[in-house]
């Protein structure tokens, strides 16, 4: 490779160009984005809601007895993302579920980029319809601002998962946050980008 070819792929920072745009990444802007802009009348693409971040978090009030829990907590959120979890701990003291601040009661991951579009595309594809019985999501599980949440009971519906290597069965949340301003534009999106919503 010459040197004038090296420096093609490099931005002028120096850095490496940046990854071909694929997968769903690639549906939403061939797919969803002109899709959009025709049903809600944006005047350019970039009006278009888009997806922000996606979190992923198990809340875990047996930790507080069983440190154990919490290592295996953050073992599952890490095989399921590909990326460390963050512990969450407690901001207040509540006497009644004998909290302390500052005692480990959850883990969540942050995903952004490429992991992001990654992981909504497994969920929608692989994941979802592996549940028993599905139906499809909940359409009403929107925040009003725009953003979706999903609970899904095991973590077991996760094809990474091993059901001989897991301690017990655990729920998990799952948060899309989009650009949209209204859920009726979230909702949209979403479907355009795979999500099974029940009818």
């Amino acid at each position: 490779m010459n040197a004038a070819t090296s420096e093609a792929t490099q931005t002028k920072a120096g850095r490496p160009a940046p990854a071909p745009i694929e997968g769903l990444h690639r549906r939403y802007l061939d797919e969803a984005v002109p899709a959009m802009r025709k049903e809600f009348g944006y005047a350019n693409a970039m009006q278009v809601p888009r997806l922000s971040k996606i979190v992923v978090n198990i809340g875990l009030g047996e930790a507080l007895t069983n440190a154990k829990a919490l290592d295996a907590a953050v073992g599952d959120l890490a095989t399921i993302t590909g990326q460390r979890p963050v512990i969450t701990r407690a901001r207040r003291s509540i006497a009644q579920f004998r909290v302390r601040t500052g005692n480990p009661i959850g883990a969540r991951v942050t995903l952004r980029g490429q992991r992001m579009w990654d992981f909504l595309e497994r969920l929608t594809r692989v994941t979802l319809p592996r549940i028993r019985d599905f139906r499809g999501v909940p359409g009403k599980s929107f925040d009003g601002r725009g953003n979706y949440s999903l609970g899904l009971r095991e973590q077991l519906a996760f094809p990474e998962i091993d059901y001989d290597k897991i301690d017990r069965l655990r729920g998990l949340e799952v948060s899309i946050v989009t650009t949209a301003r209204t859920d009726e534009e979230s909702k949209r999106l979403l479907q355009l980008l795979g999500m099974p919503f029940a009818s």
